[in-house]
């Protein structure tokens, strides 16, 4: 659960902590009271001198699941980014899809907690810190059924419960029109394929933009297209639109 640099730095701390209680002179014992504690300084003595290779063993065994766990993490989202359809959300599983989702908030400056769902956090799956403020996440990897206003209802309770600032559900596929109704007004925020899609290309570097010296969007990264104002003061101007237009409204000067 820790970052990876964590289990290596414990790792450390465990092995000098412990080398130092290995290597360290037992008490010679003068008196018949005290052979008690001579006793069990010698058996701590002995558990160190095991303890100071296999704890950190397991700190580093720790750290480098979560080195693995890291790069998986950034592998579904690369792939992710990099096709377009909707069979790259479709055909990977609930636990990849909760990875999947988590990162890409990551990248956006949230601290993840992964919860798995279920148990005391009432099906919440991540937990979102960015400050003082906790933000929950249920993720549905439905294919064949919307996302109900029950589902919303049910984060909504434990958001009240809780004291969440606010809370997302994330699905690959599409809301119900009362989940819809019941989430305006509330500090619900419900994304669909397309929603998470924008949250995706937001995070990621834009190429394009790195390469033709178009500038990237303020909003979520991905390149702009020069485009024509309209109507309104500036018809005529010149403009920077964000190229996922509707989704994204994010412009620039020229």
């Amino acid at each position: 659960m820790l970052p990876w640099w964590a289990g290596v730095a414990l790792a450390v701390v465990a092995y000098a902590w412990l080398h130092h209680l290995a290597v360290a002179p037992a008490p010679t014992p003068v008196a018949v009271g005290q052979m008690g504690a001579f006793a069990v300084s010698q058996i701590y003595k002995i558990l160190a001198m095991f303890g100071q290779y296999i704890l950190p063993l397991i700190c580093l065994s720790g750290a480098a699941l979560s080195a693995i766990g890291r790069a998986k993490r950034r592998r579904l989202l690369a792939d992710v980014a990099q096709n377009p359809t909707a069979g790259a959300l479709d055909e990977m599983t609930w636990s990849e899809f909760e990875l999947l989702v988590g990162e890409a908030f990551r990248r956006k400056g949230y601290a993840v907690t992964e919860t798995g769902g279920g148990g005391a956090d009432g099906g919440v799956d991540l937990v979102l810190t960015k400050g003082s403020e906790r933000h929950f996440v249920q993720c549905k990897q439905w294919k064949a059924f919307k996302v109900g206003v029950t589902t919303v209802r049910e984060l909504y309770g434990v958001m009240a419960a809780r004291g969440a600032a606010g809370g997302y559900v994330v699905t690959s596929g599409q809301f119900t029109a009362d989940a819809k109704e019941f989430a305006t007004g509330r500090n619900i925020t419900l994304m669909d394929g397309s929603a998470l899609r924008v949250l995706i290309d937001g995070v990621r570097p834009a190429p394009a933009a790195k390469q033709t010296g178009v500038p990237a969007c303020p909003q979520c990264g991905s390149a702009m297209v020069r485009r024509t104002a309209k109507r309104g003061a500036n018809t005529g101007g010149s403009f920077w639109g964000c190229s996922k237009y509707p989704a994204c409204r994010g412009v620039r000067d020229v």
